[in-house]
């Protein structure tokens, strides 16, 4: 079979024959140095191929779901340089490990270790820009006699894996930020993953004053306590404080699953639609891709009017492959502002509110992209004064107890979270310290603890979740207080985070939510200050501009408009339905979400010296 390489200019071709298991023939035509890329097998329309030519030739062939190959240059063959072996994915299968948190998935082919999702593993990306970092006892860093080059491709060929398998979720994942710690490590990183996940987590503030980024991920070398190899928040993605991970290179372990179940995409979605992952929906910084820019590489970059990818693989009637710019007539190939080639009308809504502390936004007749995703400014209320809006989403006690037991489930008595979570066991606490033990709950911190329901259900949702039912009597009334507790069937798993406690952000009292499993004070002093420039007609978005009732014009809502922001694009009432949308905002509404996310990565090494970005 022949497959289509998708390079760029090299001074040498490297043509290599392979004999494939199966008595399959398969020749890689005009393979160039120097270059990582995504190709597909033609004749098998489920096939895929994830290829590095630095050094030889390297990465994954899948030709189906049950049939994948991992090529890779024989080692120290100086008889022939060009000798590669090509192994099968069930030929590579060793003990796994795991990723830290109580929720595990049911075991299917695997293939990598190294190519978990990013946000749970990979230390190369920055999300929406994610970077990735490695530690300076990092095993490729190591392999490769501490040559920085040598290590940099590698991470780079990882992060060629990811962006394709997030392809198939509608996710690119574009990596913006690599760092390669040379002398010495730039945050704790020990034998507990707990610990080191934290400490990573608080460095990476410190990274953000430098290079902008959603999302960071650590490789490192050293090997955790247990089986976890790798560890992230839940749901952190997006999130300040918490959008980072940990991972393990130095095991050789293929315990990668390359398609995405059915309840993984069903979750994933689920947590779109209460308002997760903003960052995702806006568009990275091209200027900051790590290896350069290229035509054929699906990011439209400086010089070009579109990328539809290489010409074997472009179905875009819109874009010339050959040399990214649009065909005769087209104004625009890419977004979704863009049909049929040409730009939609100033004022098309083009990413509905999803959920109630998501704003929308229309198409501004000059782009074919969608505005930047802008969404209520963290403080401002919802669900009827109950809680809070952060970071895009709206969270309560009620909706999770919903999410963890289903229909009729409602947060328990104070006293439950009170009583419970002073145990500082598995079954009540408030998170773990650095050491991975159980913390008690101060009786101020109890409803950040472990979520404590009512539910007429016999267990909680999901397979590996029971639940933890305790009778208490406040005022001598008998209350039944109903927990959820995951485990795990792996020995010496870290639990971070539990899924049964409360989520980051949720509303614990009266001007209060739950960070770091304290209620602590949430200071609004934003949003009472931009509330004022309002003039009482309008909301704050996340950017600290007014998004104006309908009736007022932005930027400061005093004086007659159709509404929006500044951010938001210009809204047109036409008496379409398109426009009669537009006062659905903050109701929740899933509409007309752009289903195409950017996902940008940076990573760091640990190894002494930091170097600087690329």
């Amino acid at each position: 079979r022949k497959l289509s390489a998708q390079q760029t200019q090299c001074s040498h071709i490297l043509n290599i024959r392979l004999v494939m298991l199966e008595q399959r023939d398969l020749h890689l035509s005009s393979l160039e140095k120097n270059q990582i890329k995504n190709t597909m097998n033609h004749g098998h329309p489920e096939s895929w191929v994830a290829l590095s030519t630095c050094s030889g030739v390297r990465g994954l062939i899948s030709l189906n779901s049950s049939h994948t190959y991992y090529l890779e240059p024989v080692s120290n063959s100086a008889v022939d340089p060009l000798r590669h072996s090509l192994l099968k994915a069930d030929e590579l299968q060793i003990k796994g490990g795991n990723c830290g948190h109580g929720q595990q998935a049911a075991q299917s082919n695997h293939i990598a270790d190294l190519l978990r999702p990013f946000h749970q593993r990979v230390s190369l990306f920055y999300t929406r820009d994610v970077c990735i970092l490695n530690d300076r006892n990092i095993c490729s860093f190591k392999r490769q006699n501490k040559d920085y080059e040598k290590t940099r491709t590698r991470i780079m060929e990882i992060a060629n894996y990811v962006d394709k398998f997030y392809r198939a979720l509608n996710i690119r994942v574009p990596l913006i930020g690599l760092e390669i710690w040379t002398d010495r490590d730039q945050c704790i990183i020990s034998d507990e993953p707990n610990a080191t996940l934290w400490s990573f987590l608080q460095w990476r503030q410190k990274l953000k004053s430098r290079k902008k980024h959603d999302n960071a991920q650590l490789l490192t070398g050293m090997i955790f306590k247990g089986t976890t190899i790798g560890m992230a928040p839940l749901e952190g993605m997006c999130i300040l404080e918490n959008s980072g991970g940990i991972n393990v290179v130095c095991r050789k372990i293929f315990n990668f699953t390359y398609i995405f179940s059915r309840c993984s995409k069903r979750d994933l979605d689920s947590y779109f639609q209460k308002g997760g992952g903003m960052c995702l929906y806006n568009m990275p910084n091209m200027k900051d891709l790590v290896g350069g820019k290229k035509c054929g590489n699906g990011f439209v970059e400086d010089g070009e009017e579109c990328d539809c990818g290489e010409p074997d693989e472009c179905t875009n009637d819109c874009c010339n492959a050959n040399n990214c710019t649009l065909k005769a007539e087209a104004q625009c190939a890419h977004g979704v502002c863009c049909e049929g080639c040409k730009l939609k009308q100033a004022g098309t809504m083009c990413r509905g509110p999803a959920g109630a502390c998501d704003l929308p936004e229309y198409c501004t007749g000059a782009s074919p992209y969608c505005p930047s995703n802008v969404y209520l400014l963290d403080g401002s209320s919802c669900q009827y004064g109950l809680a809070y809006c952060y970071n895009g989403m709206c969270l309560t006690h009620e909706q999770q107890c919903l999410q963890l037991w289903g229909y009729g489930a409602r947060p328990a008595h104070d006293a439950c979270f009170e009583e419970v979570n002073a145990a500082g066991n598995p079954f009540g606490n408030c998170g773990m310290d650095q050491h991975g033990n159980y913390m008690k709950c101060e009786k101020s911190d109890a409803k950040c603890g472990k979520i404590q329901c009512h539910s007429a259900a016999k267990k909680p949702k999901g397979n590996n979740a029971v639940p933890i039912d305790t009778t208490i009597k406040p005022n001598g009334v008998e209350v039944k207080c109903r927990g959820t507790y995951v485990y795990s069937t792996q020995d010496g798993q870290g639990d971070l985070p539990d899924p049964g406690l409360v989520m980051t952000g949720t509303k614990c009292d009266e001007g209060k939510v739950c960070r770091d499993r304290r209620c602590q004070n949430a200071s609004f002093t934003e949003l009472e200050t931009c509330i004022v420039r309002c003039h009482g007609n309008g909301v704050c978005n996340s950017n600290r501009n007014c998004h104006c009732n309908r009736g007022w014009a932005p930027p400061f809502c005093e004086k007659p408009g159709l509404g929006g922001s500044v951010d938001s694009g210009p809204i047109q009432f036409m008496g379409t339905a398109a426009a009669e949308e537009t006062e659905d905002e903050g109701q929740g509404q899933w509409n007309s979400r752009q289903l195409h996310f950017q996902s940008s990565v940076c990573s760091s090494c640990r190894c002494g010296e930091t170097t600087s970005f690329d």
